[in-house]
C-alpha cells in the first residue's frame, strides 16, 4: 500500500497523526487477537466434548438399533430452541437457552413399553446434537473475527506502520536537504556581496 503524501510541514504533521493513532491501537488489536485466539481454542474443545458426548451416547443404544423400526417417529418434534447472544472480544456469538419438545400422547397400552425411554432417549441425544452445533457456530465466528484480526495486525505492523515512518523519514529528509540548500545558497550570496563590496572599496 503506497501512502500518499507531500513533501510539507501540513503532510508531516498528518501522518504523524496516522502514525500514532496505529501505533496506539496495535496492542489492543493484539489482545482482542489473542483473546479470540483462546475463544476459538475453548469453542472447539466444547464442541468436541458434546461430539463426544453424543458418539457415546448413540453407541449406548445401539442396541436398540432393531427397536426404532417400530418406533413412532412422530411423537416428539422441536418446538422451538431459544438462542440468545453473548459478546465475546466484541464479537456476537449464540448461547443456547431452552430447548422446547413438543410431544403427541399415545397409547401407553398398546404401545411397547419402551417407548417412553425412547422419548428420553431422543431428547437427549437432540438436546447434545444442539449444544454441538451451537459450539460449531460460535467456532466459526469467533474464527472469523479472529483472522481478520490477525489481518488487521499484519496489516498496521508490516505495511501501515512502517509505510507512515518510511514517509515521514523521507519528508524530514527532503525538509532538512531544503533547509541546507537555502543556508548554502544564503552563505554563497553572502560571500559574494561581501566580494562585491570589497571590490567597490579598492
Amino acid at each position: 500500500m503506497a501512502i500518499k503524501f507531500q513533501y510539507n510541514k501540513t503532510s508531516l504533521g498528518e501522518l504523524g497523526k496516522q502514525l500514532k493513532m496505529r501505533q496506539k491501537a496495535l496492542p489492543t488489536i493484539k489482545s482482542k487477537e489473542s483473546a479470540l485466539r483462546s475463544e476459538v481454542k475453548r469453542a472447539k474443545i466444547s464442541a468436541g466434548e458434546y461430539r463426544e458426548l453424543f458418539d457415546h451416547a448413540v453407541a449406548e443404544y445401539e442396541y436398540m438399533v432393531a427397536l426404532w423400526g417400530e418406533f413412532d417417529c412422530t411423537l416428539l418434534r422441536i418446538a422451538d430452541v431459544e438462542l440468545t447472544t453473548q459478546k465475546i472480544a466484541g464479537v456476537r456469538i449464540p448461547v443456547l437457552g431452552e430447548i422446547l419438545f413438543e410431544e403427541k400422547s399415545y397409547d401407553v397400552f398398546s404401545s411397547p413399553v419402551w417407548f417412553a425411554d425412547g422419548l428420553a432417549i431422543l431428547k437427549r441425544l437432540a438436546e447434545l446434537g444442539i449444544q454441538q452445533e451451537v459450539y460449531n457456530r460460535r467456532v466459526e465466528l469467533l474464527d472469523y473475527a479472529r483472522r481478520k484480526t490477525t489481518q488487521k495486525v499484519n496489516l498496521y505492523e508490516k505495511v501501515q506502520i512502517p509505510g507512515y515512518e518510511d514517509a515521514i523519514r523521507k519528508i524530514k529528509r527532503f525538509m532538512e536537504d531544503e533547509e541546507n540548500l537555502s543556508k548554502s545558497a544564503q552563505k554563497i550570496v553572502k560571500t559574494r556581496q561581501q566580494q562585491a563590496a570589497e571590490g567597490q572599496t579598492l
